[in-house]
């Protein structure tokens, strides 16, 4: 038995979920819909099946936040297996090399460590093959699946911290030896875990893939604050973000009256001074009006407002 559709906020709200296994990031957009009774559910973000942890959803004008949530730097836990590469770069994947137990004894944890090292900063990074880039308007998964060779442009990620734990050597599923390690990387929006675990075992000479991936962060957001993949499918309660709490945890902040956020909202030009909350130029602040309404996101340029992305205004629901 289900509960009842939560209530939601008149301007939306932005939810956190720790993603099961197996599921989708399209299964949690459309549990999420059913759970709060809207379909204007979108999400700054997918995980790989295989993965687990932290999706950010925007329910209802909420969802307006999340082209500006998706750039996010991101923070993963995951345990890379050296030894074999799979066509995915993941356990999921057909294996399409294995190394010899020559190549395993030399992977030590210095050559490990050495090999992270140049994986670390600003990088060049090829996604993995298998992946949801469009390569003449077909996603690259599509064309690695009928069989097709596919190799993705270089595009530069930055990887801030790729900090690794100790190496356990054991047998994979078809007794071949393989080298385990757990790592932590945090990232910029955009980088592939599984071709980081592909690039490594390449630096080291054996291949590599991942056998696990889970996401702890999003920005400020931590997948302890999200709700759990069951208490999705049962239907809530859920835990619900304000919009203007989310957008003041990201932005600085300036506070609007009645009358500035009513001509805001109509695209009128906005003029502040520094008791208005600040004269100096900003490329993206909160607007927020009375009673806590997140009017907007803005530009300040010499104490002049320009949206960026403007808010519905709230309508007091008819009695």
């Amino acid at each position: 038995m289900t509960n009842d559709p939560a209530p939601l906020p008149a301007q939306g709200a932005i939810l956190l979920i720790d993603k099961a296994e197996g599921w989708t990031s399209h299964d949690v957009v459309a549990k999420s819909r059913r759970a709060l009774g809207t379909r204007k559910v979108g999400h700054a973000g997918t995980l790989d099946p295989m993965a687990t942890g932290l999706l950010v959803l925007g329910a209802g004008p909420s969802t307006r936040l999340l082209t500006h949530l998706v750039g996010l730097e991101k923070t993963y836990v995951t345990t890379i297996r050296l030894g074999s590469a799979t066509v995915t770069d993941d356990r999921e994947g057909e294996r399409i090399s294995a190394a010899t137990p020559e190549q395993i004894a030399a992977v030590t944890r210095e050559r490990i460590i050495a090999a992270a090292a140049t994986l670390t900063g600003d990088i060049e990074q090829a996604p993995s093959a298998v992946s949801a880039i469009k390569v003449d308007g077909r996603r690259a998964y599509d064309r690695v699946r009928s069989g097709e060779t596919v190799e993705l442009k270089k595009r530069p990620v930055t990887v801030y911290a790729f900090e690794l734990g100790d190496p356990v050597r054991t047998t994979d599923e078809s007794g071949a030896e393989v080298v385990d390690i757990d790592a932590t990387v945090r990232c910029s929006s955009g980088t592939y875990i599984r071709a980081l675990a592909r690039d490594l075992g390449a630096l080291l000479d054996v291949g590599g893939h991942l056998t696990a991936l889970r996401r702890t962060h999003v920005g400020p957001f931590d997948v302890t604050g999200a709700a759990a993949a069951a208490e999705l499918a049962d239907g809530g309660p859920l835990p619900l973000l304000h919009p203007t709490s989310v957008a003041t945890a990201l932005f600085p902040r300036i506070d609007l009256t009645e009358s500035q956020s009513v001509d805001l909202g109509n695209g009128k030009k906005v003029v502040i001074d520094a008791e208005g909350g600040t004269d100096h130029d900003a490329p993206l602040v909160a607007a927020v009006g009375p009673g806590e309404r997140l009017v907007g996101l803005v530009e300040v340029k010499r104490g002049r407002l320009r949206a960026i992305t403007n808010f519905p205004v709230v309508q007091e629901a008819a009695q």
